[in-house]
């Protein structure tokens, strides 16, 4: 069994863009978006995987992945999954023994940009860099399931 020990930060600003490196294109989409139970299918160029999330409880919650051919991502995103798939491209700033990874959405959530940072622990200590912002990570409207029923650009501002 896996465990993810993650937090979620709004972004704010531009300084973190001198200081990222872009790492992929990600399309994913949604086979279930039960809290208890998330499947995600994501695809990135040419590789692909399925990931199977529990209920987040305190930033932490079970989690599988696994990696699985570019054909049947397409079609599984195209033929089965929720609508609209989530777009965004990831960068990531080492900072330390970590590594932040931002997720600059596009699509029907642009706009919105996050700061995910998976921990050893959850007592890890943290220092956040000044282009990080409030705390997100225990408001579900922030997770990319909601945001595939829920699309940032039809948020009330």
């Amino acid at each position: 069994m896996g465990i993810e020990i993650e937090r979620k930060f709004l972004v704010t600003g531009e300084q973190w863009r001198s200081l990222a490196t872009s790492v992929a294109e990600f399309a994913q989409g949604y086979l279930s978006t039960v809290p208890e139970r998330t499947v995600r299918v994501r695809l990135a160029a040419e590789e692909a995987w399925i990931t199977i999330k529990g209920k987040a409880r305190g930033g932490q919650r079970r989690e599988y992945e696994y990696a699985i051919p570019v054909t049947e991502a397409r079609e599984l995103l195209e033929e089965l999954c929720l609508q609209p798939i989530i777009q965004k491209n990831r960068y990531r700033i080492p900072v330390g023994d970590l590594c932040w990874e931002i997720d600059e959405f596009a699509g029907a959530c642009r706009g919105l940009i996050l700061a995910e940072i998976e921990l050893p622990r959850a007592d890890y200590p943290l220092t956040l860099p000044p282009w990080v912002g409030p705390e997100v990570t225990d408001d579900p409207r922030y997770t990319n399931a909601y945001l595939a029923e829920h699309p940032y650009q039809e948020w009330s501002p």
